[in-house]
């Protein structure tokens, strides 16, 4: 499936800027384990080996994949929304952060704070990898003010990119995580 120029930090080339031969898309949530393992394994043993041994032949690709059981979900892939649009670059280096960092988002670390609180919490995960804290969460945060028309469900400034990504991993039938595709088949 293409990748819409707006989430191309969603990409990861193995050290060049040519066009590879092979797709492995990697349809991650940040709230699920076995994302987490997977992710790590990727990131920390099979990337570098990409880079070294696979110079161009192979681009990866992040999915952000939402699981609705995991209610905190949604929140944490806004914030990997909110990374991609203030510093694309660092997309992998944020959610290699926050995969290390899951259980501080899973239900019962957010179940008493509010969905800002917990928006504040994700932006400091981006602050600790580089990545400018205040514009991330200025993306983030849902205002407690109904718009100008009186719209109450106004979401955030990421919920478009949220709906598109969904809406992606919908269309080539990804219902769980972590799901691999490779070359767009089914892996």
């Amino acid at each position: 499936m293409a990748l819409p120029p707006k989430f191309a930090g969603h990409r990861l080339r193995a050290g060049t800027d040519q066009l590879p031969q092979h797709t492995l898309e990697l349809y991650l949530d940040y709230a699920c384990p076995f994302s987490a393992k997977m992710f790590d394994t990727f990131y920390s043993s099979v990337r570098p080996t990409l880079a070294s041994q696979y110079r161009g032949q192979l681009q990866v690709i992040f999915r952000q994949h939402i699981q609705p059981w995991h209610p905190s979900s949604t929140l944490m892939h806004e914030a990997g929304a909110a990374v991609l649009r203030v510093a694309p670059e660092k997309f992998w280096e944020f959610s290699a952060a926050l995969f290390k960092q899951q259980k501080d988002f899973f239900d019962v670390s957010v179940v008493n704070e509010t969905r800002n609180r917990t928006y504040e919490r994700l932006a400091k995960v981006a602050g600790q990898v580089g990545v400018e804290e205040r514009e991330v969460l200025k993306l983030l945060t849902v205002s407690d003010k109904a718009s100008d028309n009186g719209e109450l469900n106004t979401g955030n400034f990421v919920t478009d990119d949220i709906k598109k990504m969904v809406k992606a991993d919908r269309a080539v039938g990804v219902h769980v995580s972590p799901t691999v595709y490779f070359n767009v088949c089914h892996a």
